[in-house]
């Protein structure tokens, strides 16, 4: 006869065996991929980083495949032509498209950075920075029509500085060599995202003066967005990606610089770990990371208005903020 211990057991084991297959199944579910496009690498962009390294985007069932455009053009062309699924970039991008003759359109699903996450570097520390420091100076700019060099323009007029005949802006240099033109001895101050910033500072070849978007305010920056088309086929896929970067953005607001820091040094290999502590701390004291994928009106009319005093969006061609977001994703996922 069997012991009662024995027929617990027993019965565990039966239970166990019909389970298992359930749990492997679930277990060996593939992933959805998703082809992703980053408008540069930048600790800006940490939350994603954070989704990446730690599991959110595997725990949503979403395997990313990741790509670095290097330019706004480069990443909405990527997400127009198909070879992107999702892009990250300035809301700009989606506003010229909106107003372009293109027959496919993107709209923004998913905030990330609630304004600018470039400093103003100069070479030497001054007693007291001065706004018309600049005045008559080469300033290493960014591509003209971009976001960094929007704000940087409106952070300049909001100063007394205009940008247009006070400075000689330099703005044909391409991305990736930037920090090289800086060492190279090119302007006398530039704007650098980070870890560029404090890794400059680290190295005694550069001094944080100022932070854009500090100077000019909160307005969303950088964005996730997907065509019609995809938005249409996959909002499932959409909801999940916006899930794991609010979960990621919970965890940066309240993870230390250092961790935050660990937590992205894979997608930064060359860049010396306290360079982005530094720049973790400064992002998290500055309040740069939004604290939700939510984007609000307002952000979104303070940004066109920075389009329109840089020149580069007619009054009459703003786009209503309800044809530009798609609120669902990020309403949902707070």
């Amino acid at each position: 006869m069997l012991h009662r211990r024995d027929i617990i057991r027993s019965g565990f084991s039966a239970l166990a065996a019909v389970a298992s297959p359930a749990v492997t199944l679930a277990q060996t579910k593939p992933l959805t991929k998703v082809r992703y496009n980053e408008v540069v690498r930048s600790l800006l962009y940490a939350p994603y980083y954070v989704a990446s390294t730690n599991g959110y985007f595997k725990d949503a069932g979403l395997d990313i495949e990741l790509a670095t455009g290097n330019g706004g053009d480069k990443t909405m062309a990527a997400l127009l032509s198909g070879s992107a699924d999702i892009a990250l970039a300035g809301p700009e991008t989606t506003i010229y498209v909106a107003n372009s003759d293109s027959s496919t359109k993107a709209r923004i699903f998913c905030g990330l950075t609630a304004t600018d996450g470039f400093m103003l570097v100069g070479r030497t520390k001054p007693d007291k920075f001065e706004w018309s420091m600049l005045k008559g100076q080469d300033v290493l700019g960014f591509r003209p029509g971009s976001t960094p060099i929007l704000f940087f323009e409106e952070a300049m007029r909001m100063n007394g500085v205009n940008p247009d005949t006070d400075v000689k802006l330099a703005n044909n240099i391409a991305v990736p060599a930037r920090v090289g033109a800086w060492l190279a001895g090119q302007g006398q101050y530039a704007i650098f995202i980070e870890p560029d910033a404090s890794q400059l500072e680290l190295d005694g070849k550069g001094v944080v003066l100022a932070s854009i978007g500090a100077t000019v305010g909160f307005a969303d920056y950088t964005s996730f967005m997907a065509t019609d088309k995809y938005l249409s086929d996959n909002a499932a896929i959409l909801q999940s990606f916006t899930d794991a970067i609010y979960r990621a953005q919970k965890w940066t607001a309240s993870a230390s610089a250092a961790d935050i820091a660990q937590a992205v040094a894979p997608f930064f290999p060359a860049v010396n770990p306290q360079a982005l502590t530094n720049a973790a701390a400064r992002y998290q004291k500055l309040k740069i990371w939004k604290l939700s994928p939510v984007i609000e009106p307002a952000a979104i009319s303070k940004f066109e208005d920075i389009l329109v005093n840089g020149h580069v969006l007619d009054a009459n061609k703003r786009v209503k903020f309800e044809d530009l977001v798609r609120t669902e994703f990020a309403s949902k996922a707070k």
